[in-house]
């Protein structure tokens, strides 16, 4: 039985979707004065049509990045930056993030992205793949850029281990699953 792909009129099927979709392979490098080995990386799909703004949103939901209040950058290897439009600033070297496409990326090409220029949450970017199908890959073709699988552990945003972590105080005892729900064997106050 043959498979039918549903397509919106802005999805192309077959070879043509396959040239216009890469896989970008991007690893923590370092953040928060930290340097990360073995680096947590993560593989995301991208059309070339996408904006640098779109694979910005998608390396943040990637890396667990829920403060998105911090200004970003990608900067390649030519020394082109291309990040956030900020009024406040006056480095007109910055490229719009949001007009900027993907579509000059080639295989092997690696870049770099900077989220938090405070903390300097820094990843390698590496363009692994030039020519997925989505399809095939992921199972679906995404509207933006998607990541599709992962290693190694992502560092919280701002270091914290626990929800009242202010940097100063000891970690809480374990409650060794007594403080939840029972709604597994072995949890809450009677297991």
């Amino acid at each position: 039985m043959k498979r039918r792909i549903h397509k919106t009129p802005t999805q192309k099927v077959g070879s043509k979707l396959t040239r216009s979709w890469f896989s970008i392979r991007v690893e923590l490098v370092e953040g928060r004065g930290e340097r990360y080995w073995p680096r947590p990386g993560r593989l995301i799909a991208a059309a070339r049509s996408h904006s640098y703004g779109q694979l910005a949103t998608a390396i943040d939901d990637a890396f667990a990045r829920w403060d998105r209040s911090h200004l970003h950058e990608f900067e390649l290897t030519d020394g082109t930056r291309i990040g956030m439009s900020d009024e406040e600033s006056d480095d007109e070297d910055v490229l719009d993030e949001t007009r900027e496409t993907l579509a000059r990326l080639e295989a092997s090409q690696q870049f770099i992205y900077v989220f938090d220029f405070g903390d300097d949450w820094t990843h390698l970017c590496t363009v692994v793949d030039t020519s997925i199908d989505p399809i095939e890959t992921i199972g679906l073709v995404p509207r933006t850029p998607l990541p599709y699988f992962g290693w190694g552990s992502i560092p919280d945003q701002y270091g914290r281990s626990w929800a009242e972590d202010d940097s100063e105080s000891q970690a809480p005892p374990d409650p060794e699953l007594r403080d939840l729900p029972p709604l597994r064997p072995g949890w809450g106050p009677n297991p």
